[in-house]
């Protein structure tokens, strides 16, 4: 992933104090998408807020990598069903607007 922008993930690890490894698990786990380049690894900026709730999660709440996958894919659910709430719902009130 060399598109968009990118910020070094060593800069992201000592801001929030965590070590690097845990970034390179959150990658093998699949739940982030890190690049590298002359030897250096990069996170793309739209993966920094699930980065920092995963932070949170394993560091205030003590949250293991198993943990934060469920929890992660749990959210995508619950975001999906909201958008099918939603497309539901504007269905819904169209069929409701030709009946008056």
């Amino acid at each position: 992933m060399l598109s968009g922008e990118m910020i070094p993930a060593k800069e992201f690890c000592s801001n929030h104090n965590i070590d690097l490894s845990f970034i390179v698990s959150l990658q093998d786990y699949g739940l982030l998408e890190i690049s590298e380049q002359e030897h250096e690894l990069f996170i793309p900026v739209e993966q920094l807020k699930p980065l920092e709730l995963w932070v949170r999660l394993h560091h205030e709440m003590d949250i293991n990598l198993e943990g934060i996958d469920t929890i992660s894919y749990l959210l995508k659910q619950i975001e999906i069903l909201q958008h099918k709430v939603a497309a539901l719902q504007n269905r819904l009130r169209l069929y409701e607007e030709t009946e008056i």
